[in-house]
């Protein structure tokens, strides 16, 4: 792994990622796209993790979007943009596709293309002095429909019009109204509150948690419930985890799961 992208252990069922350009604010940049697509895709196969993190680090930005100098040499043409594009996209699927929980934890900045990686996670956690903005319409840019989808999933048409359309840059406040975030807490609180949050999910029985996501996602695709995803949550009454919490709740105590 590169120093762009660190990888640090919370505990044995949790990991924190982080973009590593805190001299850039944490501006994005192709071999940062790359890597962070890779981290995630390694990350997905492991049956241990029950939640990621993702931050930005030096606690000043989440991240500003792309690296604009990277611009004229990586993405000054649309062949250039498309090839770039493939990467960008690839990752932001490659972390929508998790089947773990995700958390952004979000201090500072979080604008262009850190909010579509944030819009990529199951929840969003930020301090009250964060920003959030896609104010691409100022470069004569499009935000790439692959891209777009990720903010319509978290927010209304309505809304993402208005982001888009008046390129404003927005407190955190005026995002949590606009669903662009879950928690607004002290600055000082963002991290104990993410770790918090990441706690109670590891709480919870793995495979439940790795369901409801498959569950969301397939019903916000298809529109509908098919009888074959509505029969795999069923099998939740099949294993060792369904055993330990109906004992745990019978007997008042707090249930250990153990994935299986």
């Amino acid at each position: 792994m590169s120093s762009l992208i660190k990888l640090k252990v919370i505990n044995n069922y949790c990991v924190q990622v982080s973009l590593n350009r805190p001299e850039k604010l944490n501006a994005l940049t192709k071999p940062m796209w790359k890597e962070l697509g890779s981290v995630f895709q390694k990350l997905s196969k492991n049956k241990n993790l029950r939640c990621i993190i993702i931050r930005g680090e030096g606690g000043k930005s989440f991240s500003p979007g792309n690296d604009i100098g990277e611009f004229e040499k990586q993405r000054s043409t649309s062949k250039l943009a498309k090839a770039y594009g493939k990467f960008l996209h690839g990752t932001l699927r490659s972390i929508q596709d998790c089947p773990i929980p995700t958390i952004a934890l979000i201090e500072g900045i979080c604008v262009g293309g850190g909010l579509e990686i944030a819009a990529c996670c199951d929840i969003r956690i930020c301090g009250k002095n964060s920003r959030f903005g896609v104010p691409i319409k100022r470069l004569g840019l499009t935000m790439a429909a692959n891209e777009l989808q990720a903010l319509l999933k978290i927010t209304n048409y309505s809304i993402a019009m208005e982001i888009l359309l008046e390129g404003k840059i927005y407190n955190a406040d005026e995002a949590y109204k606009k669903l662009l975030v879950n928690k607004v807490v002290d600055d000082n609180e963002v991290e104990n509150e993410t770790l918090k949050t990441a706690e109670l999910i590891c709480e919870g029985a793995p495979k439940v948690a790795r369901w409801h996501k498959l569950f969301a996602k397939e019903i916000i695709k298809t529109g509908k419930v098919s009888e074959k995803l509505n029969n795999i949550g069923y099998k939740c009454y099949d294993t060792e985890d369904f055993k330990i919490g109906y004992k745990s709740f019978l007997n008042k105590i707090k249930p250990k799961f153990k994935n299986k």
